[in-house]
């Protein structure tokens, strides 16, 4: 991410131009760099060939390539923040999105103030993440966190992490042996209140499972039914 002292950049990936047009015009207005491309296959290459950039806003339904499939090549290289605009009361794309790697979604249509507040959120996790991490390395149940590489391995096996799923298992290695609550992995990793029925958290926790999954068959993230998650010690 881009230093305090620097402007944070956006890319915006959506075919609306009449909505990325006006949020551009906003964005720049709350201090943010802004740059939009009007179809995935753009946003695609803007997202991996061109200037680095902190966040991408990327919807679903476009022509050419949708916001899936954007996101899942962009992921095969590339760990930028994605939050996802979704179609109002539509499950599946934010399930979907989040199970691809997306670290937030947010419906359409959705109010720009709580669209910078999210943005927001986002860029004050990574950077509280980014600072916390620095104090220290954690190796537990043969998990290696590596703070000063922002890595991770496990049983020596390297693990790709999206920024959201290294913060949760920060979180959940902080506080190894000890329930973690949805309420507490909301609030300090997605920067957001806990909402009733929100899954988010669940499909984070899930991909973190299946990336542990590809290097062991030991079951390391327990689920606490109704309160949340926990890191056992040991096998």
């Amino acid at each position: 991410m881009a230093a305090s002292t620097t402007t944070q950049s956006i890319l915006i990936i959506d075919d609306d131009r009449e909505l990325t047009d006006m949020l551009k015009t906003y964005l720049e207005g709350s201090g943010y760099q802004v740059t939009v491309a009007n179809n995935g296959l753009e946003g695609l290459e803007a997202a991996t060939t061109g200037d680095p950039v902190d966040l991408i806003l990327l919807d679903v339904m476009m022509p050419q390539l949708d916001g899936f499939e954007v996101l899942k090549k962009l992921r095969i290289s590339h760990l930028t923040p994605v939050l996802m605009l979704t179609a109002r009361g539509d499950d599946y794309d934010r399930i979907l999105g989040l199970e691809l790697g997306a670290d937030d979604y947010l419906p359409k249509p959705f109010n720009h103030r709580e669209l910078v507040a999210r943005i927001k959120a986002i860029f004050r996790r990574l950077e509280l993440g980014s600072q916390s991490r620095q104090q220290q390395d954690i190796t537990i149940n043969n998990i290696a966190l590596s703070t000063s590489r922002q890595s991770v391995t496990c049983h020596d096996k390297s693990m790709t992490l999206t920024n959201t799923e290294f913060s949760i298992l920060h979180l959940l290695m902080v506080n190894a042996g000890q329930l973690v609550t949805k309420e507490d992995i909301s609030q300090k990793v997605l920067g957001k209140k806990l909402q009733a029925f929100d899954r988010s958290i669940d499909m984070h926790v899930s991909n973190l499972r299946k990336k542990i999954a590809e290097t062991t068959q030991e079951e390391k993230i327990k689920t606490i039914r109704g309160a949340g998650y926990l890191l056992r010690m040991a096998p």
